[in-house]
């Protein structure tokens, strides 16, 4: 949890990031999929970065702080998530890749990613006032690790890895490298209003 200074004071730490991350990406593959994705309670300390097989994807942001995130999926995992997604917006199942190495997976799991960071972009500013923006995420099919890492110097790289898992139990893996953090809020404020993009949606619809 945020530590509490008197006087309502905040303090945000890289755990801090790292569990917003976390809840972003499970509330966003859970809703896209229409399945309970979950995350382990336990987060590793890593030395590197790495994309892994079957299916490595990675995206940078920057703004008020830097950083990268990594996803890494088995093709289980990513057939899992692939098939839940299409299947959620009503895609036949003829029409439905039955390979991970097809190219609407990886087109998928970048749409997907892209959501991720999106949602975690909001829930941060919202939970925290900090701001950053991203870029698109890049998608690889690889056979064999490769070691990625923020070409930015960054004094004390927080890097850290966990676990997350699909309906089927078939798990995938979430790395984020970025600096040590530690921001103070100079005063109190409230946390903005969580809004839900479906009923935004409808709204406007209905308009």
């Amino acid at each position: 949890m945020t530590e509490k200074k008197p006087a309502e004071m905040t303090i945000v730490t890289s755990e801090d990031i790292f569990r917003i991350l976390c809840n972003s990406v499970r509330s966003v593959l859970s809703s896209a999929t229409n399945s309970a994705v979950t995350f382990s309670p336990m987060i590793q300390e890593v030395e590197k970065t790495c994309l892994k097989p079957d299916i490595g994807c990675f995206v940078l942001f920057g703004g008020d702080f830097t950083g990268l995130v990594v996803m890494n999926f088995t093709k289980e995992a990513a057939m899992d998530i692939y098939r839940g997604y299409l299947i959620s917006m009503g895609m036949p199942e003829v029409e439905i890749a039955s390979n991970y190495t097809a190219d609407e997976v990886s087109s998928s799991l970048g749409e997907l990613m892209n959501q991720c960071i999106g949602r975690f972009r909001l829930d941060l500013e919202r939970e925290t006032s900090i701001y950053i923006s991203q870029n698109q995420p890049k998608m690889l099919v690889i056979t064999e690790a490769v070691y990625i890492a923020i070409d930015a110097a960054i004094e004390k790289p927080q890097l850290r890895k966990i676990s997350f898992r699909t309906a089927n139990s078939n798990r995938f893996y979430l790395e984020a490298s970025m600096g040590k953090i530690k921001f103070h809020s100079l005063f109190p404020f409230k946390k903005a209003k969580e809004f839900d993009v479906d009923d935004i949606m409808a709204a406007g619809q209905g308009q």
